[in-house]
């Protein structure tokens, strides 16, 4: 019988409560991303934040990643002051998260990025986002849905891509939350869909580097985690270096 093989998924760290706790610092989840997972063929592993410099010994434990959605990317990292809508409040995620991207680029392991972790895999590797998407393409196309609910909008896949081959029809409706999107896109990486409004939906990059704008974990549709999962059954055990990707030192905005 073939194991199961163990995607890791990075995680918040925020002040929860519950029972008779009001507020303690705590690993969250969904628990949405871990049955994605395990619904596509995996084993669930949460990754918290932790130094940055363990990240390369992290995933050369896996066979796969996923960096979860969450908190706005801090603007510092790709060199602008931070808009009146962003809350960027995860210092420890970003740092963490954006040495888990790089370690998987330079081994090789097959990567899946949602919605804030599509925007940091295109900040790390030199890209940009728009703050606000609505001050960009207006607000006809609802990119963030009702407050504490999901949206839900068309994608158009970009023909010739990994994505379309994965999604194959002309357009798909997608789980969305989200109110910033790929600005400058990152060196490596191809565009892979679209919104109707031209938002980009959807990247890829060498190998199986994927991120996704909208929230798979919230549909029904598991292709994209289906074949992430097939990604890591092909992935070489030992892969030839990447070339370096740029690191942007965070830095105080003043």
């Amino acid at each position: 019988m073939t194991s199961r093989p163990v995607i890791g998924i990075s995680t918040f760290l925020i002040d929860a409560g519950w029972g008779r706790w009001d507020s303690m610092r705590s690993v969250l989840l969904p628990a949405r991303y871990p049955e994605l997972v395990r619904e596509a063929g995996g084993i669930a592993l949460m990754l918290p934040p932790d130094a940055p410099e363990h990240a390369a010994a992290v995933v050369a434990r896996l066979d796969g990643l996923v960096i979860a959605g969450g908190e706005d990317v801090d603007p510092a990292l790709y060199g602008e002051r931070p808009h009146p809508a962003t809350v960027a409040c995860a210092p420890e995620r970003d740092l963490w998260e954006a040495a888990l991207i790089r370690a998987a680029l330079a081994a090789g392991t097959p990567l899946l990025g949602i919605c804030r972790g599509m925007q940091l895999l295109n900040v790390v590797c030199g890209g940009s986002l728009f703050q606000h998407l609505p001050d960009v393409v207006g607000e006809e196309l609802s990119h963030l849905g009702e407050p504490g609910e999901y949206g839900r909008h068309a994608v158009r896949p970009v023909p010739g891509t990994l994505l379309a081959d994965l999604l194959p029809e002309e357009s798909v409706s997608v789980p969305t939350f989200h109110h910033q999107a790929v600005a400058r896109l990152g060196e490596g990486l191809t565009v892979s869909a679209y919104a109707e409004d031209g938002t980009v939906e959807a990247v890829e990059g060498a190998g199986f580097t994927v991120g996704v704008q909208w929230h798979p974990e919230q549909g029904e549709d598991l292709r994209v985690a289906r074949a992430l999962v097939h990604a890591t059954r092909l992935a070489p055990l030992t892969a030839p270096a990447a070339p370096a990707v740029p690191v942007v030192p965070v830095a105080p905005v003043r």
